[in-house]
């Protein structure tokens, strides 16, 4: 009786463990898409300058938040390690391999002369992350994702009175947070959803330039800050 409790409790013990081994577990390569959202805000800062007389200027530049969102394409490389039971933790790397840009807006200066033609682009991200998930069962996993993200911020104005066109490209760091599901579709291939959440410190600046006609110079300090989300739908393999 005894040899065969035992025997009971060691098949069930084994029959759990396989139940708890995940699949996903190794690496994987994967592509989504879905929908982005990104706002840029701190779109001010002073100015100075100085005319042809040697006259000294200065005020503030100000402008309300802008959007930009459009269809995402992200590509991600990652492993993850069974760790004890059905828990898993990942280690990842994706990327944004499109831009988005929003719509030329209109910024206004302490003197009352708007500053029209303005535009940001954001493009190059590049998120680090690791992905602590739960096996429901061999061929289903939830995680949740949290890291590092770093991505590109250009600013342009367009040629506008006598002030020539300008354009200023800065790198901003940040911090992405997320959530997932994927699931097995068959052998090693696997589709996922996905929602995150990302957001980005202030970076700072400096516009300068003389008027196309010669008669001063000006400065300008931005320092704008940035946030986006987006929601994605994916297919990838695992190895």
């Amino acid at each position: 009786m005894k040899k065969k409790l035992l025997v009971a409790v060691a098949t069930a013990v084994v029959a759990s463990s396989a139940m708890a081994q995940s699949a996903f577990e190794g690496a994987y390569a994967q592509i989504a898409t879905g929908y982005e959202n990104n706002t840029l805000t701190s779109l001010g800062g002073p100015y100075s300058g100085v005319d042809i007389s040697n006259n000294k200027f200065s005020g503030n530049i100000s402008g309300g938040d802008q959007t930009a969102s459009g269809v995402p394409l992200v590509l991600g490389l990652g492993y993850t390690f069974q760790v004890t039971g059905p828990w898993t933790v990942g280690l990842g790397a994706d990327y944004s391999a499109l831009s988005q840009k929003t719509n030329t807006y209109t910024l206004n200066n302490s003197n009352g002369v708007p500053l029209a033609g303005n535009q940001g682009q954001i493009s190059n991200r590049f998120n680090v992350y690791v992905t602590p998930g739960f096996a429901i069962d061999k061929d289903k996993l939830v995680y949740v994702k949290a890291g590092y993200s770093t991505q590109q911020l250009k600013m342009t104005t367009n040629a506008s009175g006598t002030d020539p066109s300008l354009s200023n490209t800065s790198t901003m760091n940040g911090y992405i947070a997320g959530i997932g599901y994927k699931q097995i579709i068959t052998g090693g291939i696997y589709g996922f959803v996905e929602g995150n959440y990302m957001s980005y410190s202030h970076t700072g600046y400096t516009n300068s330039w003389t008027s196309t006609n010669g008669n001063y110079k000006n400065s300008y300090n931005g320092n704008p800050a940035a946030s986006a989300y987006n929601l994605l739908v994916g297919v990838g393999y695992k190895f």
